[in-house]
């Protein structure tokens, strides 16, 4: 088995270096161009015009790479790439653009229209970007730089439109503080003044809490009124069996006027004795004594059927 890297090579005894001469291949011309295989993806998608093939980009070709000497751009080289389709494997041809910084498809395909692009088929009729010349691109550049200058027009004014709603949001929000400065003042004055209005607000009375409290003093002007009447008819009544006493008779039987006379003392006398009366009453109570006592404690046995011996 051979190896992989060749480090020494076999020479027959034989071998006669002189025998073997050098092969000069000719000179190519200043003119002929540089063929190179190389391995590249493509830069942009682009459809097939023999068979409609879509190839998109970044799709990987074996292409051979032309460099022509000729072909210079402001000392730039022009290289020239051939492919072909992945279908019906026809021959596809494009070169580099430094002047657009793009690729220019010269044959085989045709390139998919790339909207973002500038110098393309279908951008609102301009020239292609092959055919543009110097004056149509600064004609270009300067309808740029003027859209560009109107946006920032544009947004300068809705810059002043923000800064004057802002300016007038802010006066009205100091109207508002100033309007609740001044009435915070009043109500200060107010306070000072003795006469305090919040509280005016607040404790104001509806028509149906002064039809309630009408209602409530009515009733207790009643239930006062009813209990004045009974405690008269008691005083009417203790009045009459102090007279039908053994005293009684004696004292009303001379005249009217004394009768009437004695009637006020014998209501105070009445009145005295009543008190008199709740008074001992109030005394012959016990004084409350603090003296712990102590309970006997429940015999439970009998309860349970338990019978104690008695001791003799």
């Amino acid at each position: 088995m051979s190896e992989r890297k060749v480090l020494s090579k076999y020479y027959p005894p034989d071998f006669d270096p002189s025998l073997v001469g050098r092969t000069r291949k000719p000179k190519s011309a200043a003119n002929t161009p540089k063929v190179q295989v190389v391995r590249l993806m493509a830069p942009f998608s682009m459809r097939c015009t023999a068979c409609g093939e879509y190839m998109y980009r970044g799709r990987k070709f074996n292409a051979r790479k032309e460099t022509r000497p000729d072909e210079k751009y402001l000392s730039i080289q022009l290289y020239r790439f051939y492919i072909r389709c992945t279908r019906c494997s026809a021959e596809i041809v494009f070169k580099t653009d430094p002047k657009n910084q793009d690729y220019v498809v010269e044959q085989g395909a045709k390139r998919n229209t790339d909207p973002w692009k500038r110098g393309l088929e279908g951008d609102g009729g301009e020239n292609n970007g092959e055919d543009e010349t110097d004056e149509q691109r600064l004609d270009r550049l300067e309808r740029e730089m003027a859209e560009a200058a109107g946006e920032e027009e544009k947004n300068a004014m809705a810059e002043l439109e923000a800064k004057t709603e802002d300016a007038k949001r802010e006066m009205a929000v100091a109207d508002a503080l100033d309007e609740i400065r001044s009435r915070n003042a009043r109500l200060e004055k107010a306070k000072s003044e003795g006469v305090d209005l919040l509280e005016g607000v607040v404790n104001k009375v509806t028509e149906e809490e002064r039809e309630r409290r009408r209602q409530e003093e009515e009733d207790a002007e009643a239930a006062r009124r009813a209990f004045q009447f009974a405690r008269r008819q008691e005083m009417l009544e203790e009045i009459v069996e102090e007279e039908e006493g053994p005293g009684g008779a004696a004292a009303t039987g001379s005249n009217g006027e004394s009768s009437g006379s004695s009637s006020g003392s014998k209501v105070a006398i009445s009145t005295t004795s009543t008190t008199a009366t709740t008074s001992a009453d109030a005394t012959d109570m016990p004084p409350p004594s603090f003296k712990r006592v102590v309970k006997r404690k429940k015999d439970h046995a009998a309860l349970l059927g338990i019978k104690k011996k008695k001791v003799a």
